[in-house]
């Protein structure tokens, strides 16, 4: 994935701007080739547009029931065809003469069907008469959606050129007639009857059949007559007022027009008009999107493979949506759309999730045929999902979020129904059963991040959960071979969790980054002072070389976490934690040592680069903080406050946060919270000024 990755990231600026040209030519392709009748309505729900008259001359339809009625009243009277096939008969009786013929010849010269043998003509022609007859009667073989009609079920009978009525009863079919055979041989005057029941029951077989293409074809013929339309609607008749409920007449007058005009139009429009309309409407909201990215998430917008990440939403859910809209048994209701925030919030912030999720819910509005309810649910349950924090590494924060999803579509549905005049009697619940299922389909968003995580190569909560694990190798490694640097990097943990918890950024992130950020010194743990127990290994290096060494542990933290496979966003921080300042303690020293030496700066300088998110720049200064104030010895609050403060200023005079998207404001409150944490560290009282008076006296 990494190298997959690299190579995305290659690619020239322009390639994310044909992405979303891409993205808004497959989005407009998935639109409906017609056009969409401009008004949402159903049968008893408030008119909610202006007083509507007949725009033109139309016919009114007939409600579906009303068809339904005519036609069964009609269909009623009708009688299947049915016809006689005369070469059944014909063939038959010759496989019985051959039968006959066949089993005469066996039994020849034996001593059973010595009657047969004595007179075979006379059983010939019992067999043969007995054929006739019950082919001419009829053998029906009756069709399936014909069974179990009753006694009185009719059919319409062809016989060459005749057509007669005739009752499904006065036939036999195959099987009663082989009973009937049986019970006829028996009650005749013929000795050996037995030697005609096989051949016989061979012989039967059904000829008169269901004509299916004539009775469908006088069916339709039948339908033609009754007429789909019950009269004309005049222009300029009103079919309904504003405010007003739309009762079923007006209902079928609004659904005539809607009908009238999707074919009006459409003869008169092309295709192609209506996929340029689709085409402007996308552009324009993706277009939007696209400078929310430019203007409030650049970080996003010069990132190919997040560019990707985000987009990918778009088509993908404008795809299920068309899928689910074509399936006739399925409803739109049904689709997740909360999992989109849910996702994009575990990477990334709350307002690009709802700005994403209201993107999407706005293009699928398009692409529905459900109405502005639709559109009102989905934005509402976003914006709940981001308003109940959701977290993924929080099973019970989770599915209380999933519940709080529930209750929104449920109550929200609830509303909608009942403003639009609806009854308990005739409320449609099936909804809510396709609102729940989409609330199940929900709890995907779970597994789903670590699935986007390594495919995009991003780093959620839950793998910063599970790299915050002490018995990670390089985290038990840093407190085997570094204990003094293991509780540093505790402490500036916690001083940075304190911090981006105050300023609203990512206290996890910030937390795992500072157990990391000075794995490097596991290469040298005696060259730094928390780890040193007795001689300082410096004196027997210059400043230089010592200054490398201090250096050193960046890029050797580097390395080892490229080793362990950790995720880019913490190495930034063990490459940004000191930014490009220097090491102050060896320079001065050089200088002091050689102060007519002009001396290379950048041999005692950090090779950054400065950090730039809010997270990098807390972590630099906690770590900064937490070691500067171990030097002090019984600080009293003034000098914790007075070291702190140069400490800060410092990085601010030399640069340090130039990129950083941590403001002067936030920078206040960091440094609160730093005093505040290191005070109790230190023990340090508050001097009240009751104090102060008595000691003055």
């Amino acid at each position: 994935m990494s190298k997959f990755k690299t190579a995305i990231e290659g690619v020239p600026k322009v390639f994310r701007y044909l992405m979303v040209l891409g993205v808004i030519i497959v989005i407009s392709l998935l639109f409906p080739g017609n056009v969409r009748f401009q008004y949402e309505f159903e049968e008893g729900e408030t008119w909610r547009y202006e007083t509507l008259e007949a725009p033109f001359d139309y016919a009114l339809q007939k409600p579906a029931s009303q068809m339904e009625q005519e036609l069964n009243s009609i269909l009623k009277d009708f009688h299947p065809y049915y016809q006689f096939k005369e070469e059944v008969k014909d063939d038959n009786l010759d496989q019985f003469q051959k039968a006959f013929d066949l089993r005469l010849a066996q039994v020849s010269g034996s001593a059973q069907f010595q009657d047969v043998t004595r007179s075979p003509s006379r059983y010939r022609s019992f067999g043969q008469n007995l054929l006739e007859d019950l082919f001419d009667t009829g053998i029906a073989e009756v069709d399936i959606a014909h069974q179990g009609q009753g006694e009185g079920f009719t059919i319409n009978l062809l016989n060459g050129v005749s057509l007669e009525q005739r009752r499904i009863s006065d036939f036999k079919t195959v099987e009663q007639l082989r009973e009937l055979v049986t019970d006829t041989l028996s009650k005749n005057n013929l000795e050996n009857a037995d030697f005609l029941y096989p051949i016989l029951q061979s012989s039967l077989e059904a000829n008169l059949v269901y004509n299916d293409s004539l009775s469908k074809a006088i069916t339709e013929e039948t339908k033609n007559q009754v007429s789909p339309t019950a009269g004309m609607v005049t222009k300029g008749e009103l079919i309904v007022t504003r405010g007003g409920k739309i009762s079923p007449e007006a209902f079928q007058k609004l659904a005539s027009l809607r009908d009238q005009y999707e074919k009006t139009v459409m003869a008169n429009r092309s295709r192609l008009f209506i996929y340029i309309g689709y085409f402007i409407l996308t552009s324009l909201i993706i277009g939007v999107f696209l400078l929310f990215l430019i203007n409030y998430a650049p970080d996003i917008f010069n990132s190919t493979i997040k560019m990707i990440f985000i987009f990918m939403w778009l088509v993908l859910y404008s795809y299920i949506v068309t899928v689910v809209e074509a399936t006739e048994v399925l409803s739109v209701y049904l689709v997740p759309f909360c999992i989109i925030p849910i996702v994009i919030k575990t990477f990334y912030d709350a307002r690009l999730a709802l700005f994403t999720h209201i993107v999407v819910v706005l293009i699928a509005s398009f692409l529905s045929s459900l109405g502005y309810e639709f559109t009102f649910l989905q934005i509402l349950a976003g914006i709940v999902v981001l308003l109940t924090d959701v977290d993924t590494r929080d099973w019970t924060r989770f599915f209380y979020a999933i519940l709080y999803i529930l209750l929104t579509y449920t109550i929200g549905y609830l509303g909608l129904t009942l403003i639009q005049g609806a009854q308990w009697s005739n409320m449609d619940f099936s909804a809510y059963s396709w609102l729940l299922l989409n609330v199940l389909l929900t709890l995907l968003a779970y597994p789903l991040i670590p699935l986007l995580e390594r495919f995009f190569g991003f780093t959620s909560s839950i793998s910063l959960i599970e790299l915050s694990d002490m018995n990670r190798p390089l985290l038990r490694k840093l407190s085997i071979d570094a204990p003094g640097t293991w509780q540093h990097s505790l402490q500036v943990g916690n001083l940075s969790e304190a911090a981006a918890q105050a300023i609203g950024a990512n206290p996890l992130l910030v937390k795992v980054a500072a157990l990391y950020h000075d794995i490097g010194k596991c290469k040298a743990p005696q060259y730094f002072i928390e780890n040193q127990s007795g001689q300082n290994p410096h004196d027997q290096l210059d400043n230089m070389e010592s200054a490398k060494v201090i250096i050193g542990h960046v890029s050797d933290g580097i390395e080892m976490a490229k080793k362990a496979r950790l995720p880019k966003l913490l190495i930034n921080f063990i490459r940004t934690h000191h930014g490009t300042t220097r090491t102050e303690y060896f320079y001065r020293n050089h200088q002091a040592e050689n102060p007519d030496m002009e001396i290379d700066e950048s041999l005692f300088r950090y090779p950054g680069p400065i950090p730039t998110s809010k997270e990098e720049t807390i972590l630099m200064l906690a770590d900064s903080i937490e070691a500067a104030c171990k030097s002090l010895k019984n600080p009293s609050e003034k000098d914790l406050r007075e070291l702190i403060g140069k400490i800060i200023d410092g990085k601010i005079k030399h640069g340090q946060f130039e990129a950083s998207k941590l403001s002067f404001q936030e920078l206040e409150v960091c440094r609160e919270v730093f005093q505040q944490i290191m005070r109790s560290v230190h023990h340090v009282r508050i001097e009240y000024p009751e104090e102060k008076k008595e000691e003055t006296n």
